[in-house]
């Protein structure tokens, strides 16, 4: 059985008092969210002890923007699993488009941070997609096989959410359309060992779009990047119509 899961990646956003705001808004309207739904945060490193104590006890799973392959070490500015751990997080974003193209992520280095993510319990969002001159190029299926062959090597699948986030369509409000979405997802899980691994969309997830999205039959959740920073849409959104 395939879980549901509707992460919010905050990226380089909200001060601790911003993130205590957000969940003032937020938390009181997943009253009304179906218990199969999980429900991620994915905030700041600063944010992370703060909201592991605001969000105990609550619906919503805390989850990290990145993680090291190491324990400890000199590798100034990273963090590793056991710190994550220790403070409550369960989920860890690895491998966003970003990281690649601004940080020098490579399919090696993702495959290292999954396995030290689940090393430590924690469950990898897996994150592949492609460029829109890769996908004029007709290049998506072969990029993303490729992605998913390197970076999921002695991966535990048991334990892992992969997000399938076209490039183009990250804050650009260019959304891939549903149904192609779903198709991408279909190979995505063709190559998958495990058939339950939950498959999100991203893209320019929006309020005005997530039920389209979430009536694909292969698609399992969205990660969310800016509608996730307003309570009412993240809402709006975590609540999808079926």
């Amino acid at each position: 059985m395939r879980k549901i899961v509707i992460a919010g990646n905050w990226k380089m956003f909200k001060t601790q008092a911003e993130s205590q705001d957000f969940l003032t808004g937020f938390l009181p309207t997943l009253e009304e969210t179906p218990p199969e739904r999980e429900v991620v945060l994915c905030v700041p490193y600063t944010d992370l002890s703060i909201l592991s104590k605001s969000l105990h006890g609550s619906l919503v799973q805390l989850g990290a923007q990145n993680v090291h392959w190491a324990e400890s070490g000199a590798y100034t500015g990273e963090i590793s699993g056991l710190m994550l751990e220790e403070i409550g997080v369960r989920y860890v974003i690895i491998g966003h488009s970003e990281r690649r193209q601004f940080f020098g992520e490579t399919d090696e280095t993702v495959n290292l941070r999954l396995k030290a993510a689940q090393k430590y319990g924690l469950t990898p969002i897996l994150c592949v997609g492609e460029t829109k001159q890769q996908r004029d190029a007709q290049e998506t299926e072969s990029l993303i096989i490729g992605q998913l062959k390197q970076g999921l090597v002695d991966v535990d699948q048991t334990n892992l959410v992969i997000a399938y986030e076209p490039i183009w369509a990250i804050g650009t409000g260019d959304t891939c359309e549903a149904k192609e979405a779903n198709r991408v997802i279909g190979v995505i899980r063709s190559q998958l060992t495990n058939p339950d691994v939950p498959i999100q969309y991203g893209g320019s997830v929006k309020p005005n779009n997530i039920d389209e999205i979430m009536a694909q039959p292969e698609i399992d959740g969205a990660l969310v990047g800016g509608a996730s920073l307003e309570a009412a849409d993240f809402a709006r959104i975590v609540n999808y119509l079926q």
